[in-house]
């Protein structure tokens, strides 16, 4: 099952995709695509409507991100053995785990706000993992029942904020618009091996990567259980697995991101997402003030 949200950012409604590609409003059923209604047995619920029954909406309709009242948004950094090569960076012998700012979450082909004294945009195809229910201290196969399902996730960076302001990797990271999520949630039953997946992302229509899910060094029911030992986790929260080789920070001589610059990025079987790199408007900042 493909679920979504739709319509004005801040205002979006819930839906979900049909077999036939077709967007149906979910808001008559359920108030969001978050909380409780991505338990097993909510989303038992939801898989068992005539969908045909359900508003049809407008192809041509926003989607936002596929998870509302995201409460936490965990990274994890340096998960595949040819990223940490290009980067040089040792290979870890435990997950990296780092934090986004939740007000990053953006709709999949929303923007991309270029920030302030930004020099080293990157860009990150990402792997992403919704949680559906309390989780801690859990074992992988108690891990496994907590996921929900899976989404296209573009962590979006900035270098040098990441890397040369301070050391720690947040400040570059969590950027207003730095995480798209969608364009859909799959459900955990429709993703049947989430450690075989391709992903890519191009830039301009320059192919930048291209990998599989099975060159991760630490699997989705893995990473679940880890994070788990650390925090809890509730149902909303949004896990980001890492990223492939292939951007900007680990080129010879690095192109980043400008404003124009078009990405385009997808999962197999999660869909595809599209973003146009622009500059921060001052005057936007100003009319909040």
């Amino acid at each position: 099952m493909k679920l979504v949200r739709f319509g004005t950012p801040g205002s979006e409604k819930p839906g979900l995709v049909d077999e036939s590609g077709t967007l149906r409003d979910l808001s008559a059923v359920i108030s969001d695509v978050s909380g409780e209604a991505l338990s097993q047995a909510a989303l038992a619920k939801l898989a068992a409507l005539d969908a045909s029954g359900l508003p049809a909406v407008s192809a041509d309709v926003r989607l936002g991100p596929c998870v509302g009242d995201v409460g936490k948004f965990i990274c994890i950094g340096l998960n595949y053995i040819d990223h940490c090569e290009e980067t040089g960076a040792d290979v870890p012998e435990e997950p990296v785990i780092f934090m986004k700012a939740t007000s990053a979450i953006n709709g999949p082909f929303d923007p991309l706000i270029k920030p302030p004294n930004a020099i080293k945009m990157d860009w990150e195809v990402e792997l992403g993992i919704v949680i559906g229910r309390e989780t801690r201290y859990a074992d992988e196969a108690e891990a496994l029942e907590s996921i929900a399902g899976y989404c296209v996730i573009n962590d979006v960076s900035e270098r040098h904020f990441q890397k040369e302001r301070g050391g720690t990797w947040d400040k570059g990271k969590g950027c207003d618009t730095f995480g798209p999520l969608g364009p859909w949630l799959v459900t955990r039953d429709d993703v049947p091996d989430p450690c075989s997946l391709d992903l890519w992302l191009s830039v301009n229509g320059e192919m930048r990567q291209q990998s599989s899910t099975r060159n991760m060094v630490f699997k989705p029911a893995f990473l679940v259980s880890y994070i788990s030992q650390f925090m809890s986790l509730q149902p909303g929260d949004i896990i980001s697995t890492g990223t492939p080789p292939g951007v900007a920070l680990g080129m010879e001589n690095p192109v980043y991101l400008k404003a124009g610059d078009t990405i385009e990025l997808g999962v197999d079987g999660l869909g595809t997402q599209r973003q146009v790199v622009v500059d921060f408007d001052q005057s936007e900042l100003a009319s909040r003030t």
